[in-house]
């Protein structure tokens, strides 16, 4: 596993994609989902050049933070439990799974520092899907203005796991009108200015619609298990 190399293999297909939709490539983040490997495989993706690190249980972040500390910048992605909150407030830069209040009022209770969260959205409404429904986005970040803590920078959501590209760029698109519409409310705690979409088999169609955050693991870092 040679994670420069696949470094630079992601990196032109982001070239390429950003040339396809008239965007510069410096927009994109590549967040590597170190999940399913070792630390010293984590840490070779911080010495090939990556600054976003992100994992989706506590206990895979913390042992991951306590090998490489604050060298990359964190992002909790999974599911998150109300009652894990405390486990890794202190250690994460990013929550990408804010989808209900009784998360956010953990958040802001257990928070030191504002911390910039993802509204998950469930696009696609498929019933394995965490996230809130579309119609309920608006008044969900408008419900987390009492919420001091929470910055949300931006909305997150998956995609159907399919190679259908139309079923792709529809899940994207309809995200980034969202994105869209809350921006235009102009409001201070949620000035929603990243999107959070795209996996090793769909980053390219979530650039041309308008990602700047994406989610690489087995492509980037490959897969321990």
């Amino acid at each position: 596993m040679k994670v420069t190399e696949n470094l630079k293999t992601i990196q032109q297909a982001i070239n390429e994609a950003c040339e396809r939709a008239n965007r510069k490539a410096q927009e994109i983040k590549i967040i590597a989902v170190t999940k399913y490997v070792s630390n010293e495989r984590a840490e070779e993706a911080i010495n090939a050049g990556i600054v976003h690190l992100g994992e989706n249980r506590d206990d895979g972040l913390l042992e991951k933070w306590n090998f490489l500390k604050d060298k990359p910048v964190w992002h909790f992605i999974g599911t998150l439990q109300t009652r894990k909150v405390k486990n890794i407030i202190d250690k994460v830069d990013y929550i990408h799974s804010l989808d209900r209040l009784s998360l956010a009022e953990e958040i802001d209770k257990r928070a030191n520092k504002q911390i910039n969260c993802f509204v998950q959205v469930n696009v696609s409404g498929e019933e394995s899907k965490q996230g809130i429904q579309l119609h309920e986005v608006r008044d969900f970040i408008t419900q987390l203005e009492k919420y001091p803590n929470i910055l949300v920078c931006g909305l997150m959501t998956m995609a159907p796991f399919t190679e259908e590209e139309s079923i792709l760029r529809s899940c994207f698109q309809k995200l980034k009108g969202l994105q869209t519409e809350i921006q235009q409310l102009r409001m201070d705690h949620a000035p929603c200015n990243e999107l959070s979409m795209g996996m090793s088999n769909d980053f390219a169609i979530a650039i041309e619609e308008g990602a700047t955050m994406i989610r690489i693991g087995t492509a980037l870092v490959g897969n321990d298990e």
